[in-house]
């Protein structure tokens, strides 16, 4: 195959499994983890009524004991596989393998994970990819290793050649490298032939120097699905705004603006006084579905009926994560879509 036969796919194009790690007592999650087991299994029970899901195991008692939560909770276990595998935390998305098409055979980029700048201990998570390839977990799909920090949840794709990214996310990761280096560098690896860079947006409460999954999001027919912010008291209103701006003035290959989709604003969410994420761009897309992170707030329907509209044909499937914002991400971070024909 030829370089230019390349191509990031779109996470709505169709997929073969959803990857995820199960928390453990080892994890982040020790305080919380009965909570976060509910989550993971209500994430479960949704993906396993569209696709598979591939689950990291971090040994064999994990196993058996999320074998025994998934079916007590009559989950179809014949769409579920496990995996053992070291890992230090459940980011995924972050984690794991970006997948690209190179014809009828698919390429994995393995990008350097650091705990977004080092901020916690990630050795055996930046081996993860490596480790899963070489139990042949992903066929025969070639492993690129790239010694560059970059994160799943740092980049988002319309699949048709246009990368969306935020400067802050990258520029902390990578201070001297000016926005032309990055734009060249992320260009070549990831195949796009533009990136567009927004310099605002951020949440209290998220630890990933601004990913452009927890803010704004592509949807099919040239569409972006983006957290807005309401209430001017907030303090986020006026960074939100500009980004709402910024997002607006984008243009499309064809030079016209994008549909917009803006996405409402869920009420603070407070833990031990601390302000936490509510994001709900942070959405999983799999096929025939979106899974949505829910929080039990007045504005989880509202939200679902704009993603109704972004996404139409697919049913909007709310998950509770409440619980996965305490450790400052949701949904759409502690997985990674898997493209057709990897498994």
């Amino acid at each position: 195959m030829t370089e230019s036969s390349v191509r990031f796919p779109a996470e709505w194009e169709p997929q073969s499994a959803i990857l995820i790690a199960w928390p453990h007592a080892g994890t982040d999650w020790a305080d919380r983890l009965g909570d976060v087991e509910d989550t993971y299994i209500a994430l479960v029970q949704a993906i396993t009524r569209f696709q598979p899901v591939l689950i990291c195991v971090a040994d064999d008692d994990v196993e058996t004991y999320a074998d025994i939560r998934l079916r007590s909770n009559r989950v179809d276990m014949a769409q579920v596989r496990f995996v053992t595998v070291a890992y230090d935390d459940t980011w995924l998305r972050d984690s794991g393998p970006i997948s690209l098409r190179d014809g009828d055979r698919l390429r994995l980029l393995d990008f350097r994970f650091t705990a977004w700048g080092g901020k916690f201990e990630a050795g055996r998570d930046d081996l993860l990819v490596e480790t899963l390839a070489a139990q042949g977990v992903f066929g025969d799909a070639a492993r690129q290793r790239i010694d560059f920090a970059l994160e799943g949840g740092g980049i988002e794709t319309d699949g048709n050649g246009t990368l969306l990214t935020t400067w802050r996310c990258l520029h902390e990761r990578h201070p001297d490298a000016s926005r032309e280096e990055l734009t060249a560098q992320l260009s070549a690896w990831l195949h796009q032939d533009r990136v567009l860079w927004l310099d605002h947006g951020a949440l209290e409460g998220d630890d990933t120097d601004a990913h452009i999954d927890t803010l704004a999001r592509f949807a099919p027919g040239d569409a972006i699905v983006f957290q807005a912010c309401d209430d001017e008291a907030d303090s986020h209103y006026a960074d939100l705004k500009a980004m709402a701006d910024e997002i607006a003035a984008l243009r499309t290959r064809d030079g016209k603006p994008y549909r917009l989709f803006p996405l409402p604003w869920a009420r603070p969410v407070l833990d031990e006084g601390r302000r936490l994420a509510a994001s709900y761009a942070n959405f999983l897309i799999v096929n025939g579905a979106v899974l949505m992170p829910a929080y039990g707030d007045a504005a989880d329907n509202a939200a679902a009926a704009v993603l109704a509209q972004a996404f139409p044909g697919r049913e909007i499937v709310q998950v509770p994560c409440r619980p996965l914002i305490w450790q400052n991400g949701s949904l759409h971070c502690i997985t990674m879509q898997l493209p057709e024909g990897l498994l």
